[in-house]
């Protein structure tokens, strides 16, 4: 095997003041390396290791340094530590937009980026490279002699009609930690009503919070919780081991989609070797229609053509629930709803 993978322990790895907080650090080096690439990264290293070898497939003389984190650290290592990194990988695209208008970004153009529709791309720094949608993530034991429930209104009377047999096992993403759970909860409180009476009957089941999808979708399948509310599609799909165990639904009501992004930051040491890593992105995957993020029936055409999918543009609008003000409002009903007392 030409690439040697190696993870360490955020206890053998800590660079001197560093405050944010990192998962795992997993090296790919390179025979003959000229420069390593510093990736920080939401995306699961076992997900994001194709990508990663067949770039070095193309480019033999570039390591990477890959750190997985989750989204808030991304925002703590770039925005608040000045930390140097080449590119910056997240599932949260409102905090990605961010970086990009607070100055945190570099601008980059190719052929690739520039074939990417308007709302997949920001300003020449925010470029999306799949398509991934919120999902639920169902047990089948669970689910044993229950209709499926395909709409959010469907599960909302499945869950009043069997309290005994939800009660404590629902999960969701807790949006006070986690970036992209936040994307996903203020999109779904945007889109409809129903969000807010859902989050009302989780919360009286004692809905347990997650910080991950990954997470999510290994307790559902060991059967610790029975439902798993906007969890990534693309992270459920890609369990083969896991599908006898799971049902995975898009919501017929309306399918949220995010877009996966990648930035240049403005401490890269590195941007035209970066810029390469993007334009590979961009072709390799485009747009989720193929790779380890895809998600069956998402294409760049399938958006435009299904009626219950509802993509985040990148854009101006994804700054509005990043308002301080509006932040704590929004989480001040969330908490009301999800988090009540048992």
């Amino acid at each position: 095997m030409r690439h040697l993978i190696v993870s360490l322990a955020l206890s053998l790895w800590a660079l001197p003041l560093a405050a944010f907080e990192t998962e795992e650090l997993v090296q790919f080096p390179a025979e003959n390396e000229t420069v390593e690439l510093r990736v920080i990264s939401t995306a699961d290293t076992e997900l994001f290791a194709p990508f990663i070898a067949a770039f070095q497939a193309e480019n033999p003389g570039i390591s990477i340094a890959y750190h997985v984190v989750s989204s808030s650290e991304i925002m703590v290592a770039l925005a608040e530590e000045g930390a140097s990194f080449d590119l910056a990988i997240s599932s949260a695209m409102d905090l990605q937009v961010k970086l990009s208008n607070d100055g945190l970004a570099q601008p980059y153009a190719s052929d690739q980026t520039r074939a990417l529709p308007p709302w997949a791309r920001w300003h020449d720094q925010v470029f999306a490279f799949t398509q991934e949608p919120a999902t639920i993530v169902l047990s089948r034991a669970a689910f044993d002699g229950l209709p499926l429930p395909r709409t959010r209104q469907e599960l909302i009377a499945l869950l009043r009609d069997n309290p005994d047999r939800f009660a404590g096992r629902i999960g969701t993403y807790d949006v006070r930690s986690s970036g992209l759970g936040y994307l996903f909860a203020t999109q779904d409180g945007r889109t409809s009503e129903t969000f807010w009476r859902l989050a009302e009957v989780m919360g009286g089941l004692q809905t347990q919070l997650y910080c991950c999808s990954s997470d999510m979708i290994e307790d559902v399948a060991a059967g610790r919780i029975a439902v798993a509310y906007n969890v990534l599609g693309s992270y459920a799909q890609a369990r083969d081991d896991l599908h006898d165990a799971i049902y995975i639904i898009a919501p017929e009501d309306f399918t949220t989609v995010m877009l996966r992004t990648v930035l240049i930051p403005e401490s890269a040491e590195y941007p035209t070797e970066a810029g390469r890593f993007v334009d590979h992105l961009i072709q390799s995957s485009w747009l989720g229609a193929d790779g380890a993020f895809a998600y069956p029936g998402i294409t760049p055409d399938g958006l435009s053509g299904n009626a219950s999918l509802r993509p985040i543009t990148l854009g101006p609008g994804l700054l509005v629930y990043l308002d301080r003000l509006k932040r704590q409002q929004f989480l001040r009903e969330w908490e009301a709803a999800m988090v009540q007392p048992e």
